[in-house]
């Protein structure tokens, strides 16, 4: 789908598309699921533009008011993924479950 994502005007190009990158893993979380430790590498360069726990916040709400999809809760449940050393696991939320 086509969404117009929380950018921020001040980013270059390279930090908007290792933004992109991340929040179209979180999409495809919902839609077909991804690989655990695909999702986090992403979410590592994401924090490394996005570092404040308040902007990462009103990201992820802008983003799942565009989308319905949290980049909160893909996250959590690769984490939760991770410590139960299932890294290679898929990350997959289906939505209404």
């Amino acid at each position: 789908m086509n969404y117009s994502y929380p950018i921020q005007p001040d980013w270059s190009t390279e930090e908007i598309i290792m933004v992109v990158n991340f929040l179209d893993k979180v999409e495809r979380v919902y839609q077909e699921g991804v690989n655990c430790q695909e999702l986090m590498d992403s979410y590592q360069q994401y924090k490394q533009i996005v570092q404040s726990k308040m902007e990462e916040k009103q990201i992820d709400k802008e983003f799942e008011k565009i989308t319905g999809y949290s980049t909160y809760q893909a996250v959590k449940l690769a984490r939760t993924l991770r410590q139960e050393g299932k890294q290679r696991s898929k990350v997959q939320i289906r939505k209404g479950s």
